[in-house]
């Protein structure tokens, strides 16, 4: 057991996922050794989204400051039919939406908040990140994980947590199951605030759904950027991954979309091209000392714009299961996955369900454009409760454990 003290907690991947799991951990008295493939740390893509649970996330994480200062926060969330302009719903996300949910709705470059979990982790002083090391096979003892890289070397720990992304090495080998590739396609780009049309300068999480695709843009960094993200399905064979994408071929899938939407693609000088997949839930991430976190576990389509929070808030969970079980990784581990799956798994599969409503056509589309009307905002804060009321409070309740004392 003492050789076991001395070891650190070992998490394969840098990310999102991979930080905060890092910082979780940090505040339960680890030493964590983050293993990145990457030549170095960051994040690629562009803007996400984060509700509330996010912030009560890094709040738990003890980076809420940071992020809150890098976050731009929304007044509203608005559906348009990119048809005809219709709006389908819009829900406040000022005063009253904090109030419910105990913290904001708002809108934030994913470098940002990477950034803003690796100053966390940089200033914790027990987080070691080695970059260019990417995880090939995994051994367990009794007492402990060994990793080897693709270097060569090897790395020891009390415990290896999964957070190595939608092409997991570690739910390769311990899981095995194939990706599920949409045919979606995801362009996605950052314009700047001068060269973004006045008339959609909305402080807004705004969305224009339209037959087989989707438009989505929002501000950014302080409203001095905006982001654009266009979705459609392909005609061509995709195969999962990302490579620069060609004006063409999104101005081709949109020819059919109202003058207001669809000036938002032509606005990008140069795009980044996402052919998106998820996986099916499972019912099991943990093997031995080894669990999958973040997109490892349960990759998961962008539409409930929840890829992000969710692996958060996996990390505050694991950090919770183990400090309610006295550090008993066996017992902490179980709880974990028990506390997290029905929960991720509801996201991965609703996400393909609002990715069929987004892109609704004929009959549907009309259905669709009636889902909302003249529902007031109660009632969508009522039906938003399951995702944005999690909390570090509640988060092991799902697992059997009342509120935290």
């Amino acid at each position: 057991m003492l050789v076991e003290q001395k070891l650190p907690v070992l998490v394969a991947g840098g990310g999102i996922g991979g930080l905060a799991a890092a910082l979780a951990l940090v505040r339960q008295g680890y030493q964590i050794k983050v293993l990145e493939q990457a030549p170095e740390l960051g994040e690629i893509g562009a803007g996400i989204q984060l509700g509330p649970n996010a912030f009560h996330a890094f709040d738990a994480l003890g980076i809420g400051k940071q992020a809150h200062a890098r976050a731009v926060y929304t007044d509203y969330m608005v559906m348009h039919d990119a048809l005809n302009e219709y709006q389908i719903g819009s829900i406040p996300t000022g005063e009253a939406f904090r109030q419910r949910f105990g913290n904001p709705y708002a809108v934030i470059h994913r470098a940002d908040v990477h950034l803003s979990l690796l100053e966390g982790a940089q200033a914790s002083g027990r987080i070691e990140c080695l970059t260019d090391t990417r995880a090939v096979r995994i051994e367990q003892g009794e007492h402990g994980v060994t990793v080897h890289d693709h270097q060569g070397q090897s790395h020891q720990g009390i415990a290896l947590i999964g957070a190595d992304g939608v092409k997991s090495v570690v739910r390769d080998q311990y899981v095995g199951d194939p990706a599920r590739v949409t045919g979606h396609v995801v362009y996605r780009a950052v314009v700047e605030k001068k060269d973004f049309p006045a008339e959609l300068q909305w402080n807004a999480a705004s969305i224009w759904v339209g037959p087989n695709c989707h438009l989505v843009h929002y501000p950014l960094r302080g409203g001095e950027q905006y982001n654009v993200v266009v979705t459609f399905h392909s005609r061509e064979q995709e195969e999962w991954g990302v490579k620069d994408g060609s004006k063409e071929e999104v101005q081709s899938y949109f020819q059919g979309i109202c003058p207001k939407a669809r000036q938002l693609i032509d606005l990008p000088k140069s795009w980044r091209r996402w052919a998106t997949a998820d996986r099916d839930p499972i019912g099991q991430w943990t093997y031995g000392r080894v669990t999958l976190l973040g997109d490892a576990a349960h990759p998961t389509t962008q539409y409930m714009a929840q890829g992000a929070c969710m692996a958060m808030e996996d990390a505050v969970t694991l950090g919770e299961a183990l400090r309610v079980t006295g550090q008993d990784w066996t017992r902490a581990l179980d709880m974990y996955q028990k506390a997290r799956i029905g929960r991720t798994a509801r996201i991965v599969l609703s996400s393909r369900e609002m990715g069929r409503l987004y892109h609704a056509k004929g009959v549907e589309r009309l259905v669709r454009n009636d889902l909302w009307r003249g529902r007031p905002p109660e009632r969508f804060y009522d039906a938003m409760e399951w995702l944005y009321g999690w909390n570090v409070d509640n988060c092991l309740q799902a697992a059997g454990y009342g509120d935290r004392s």
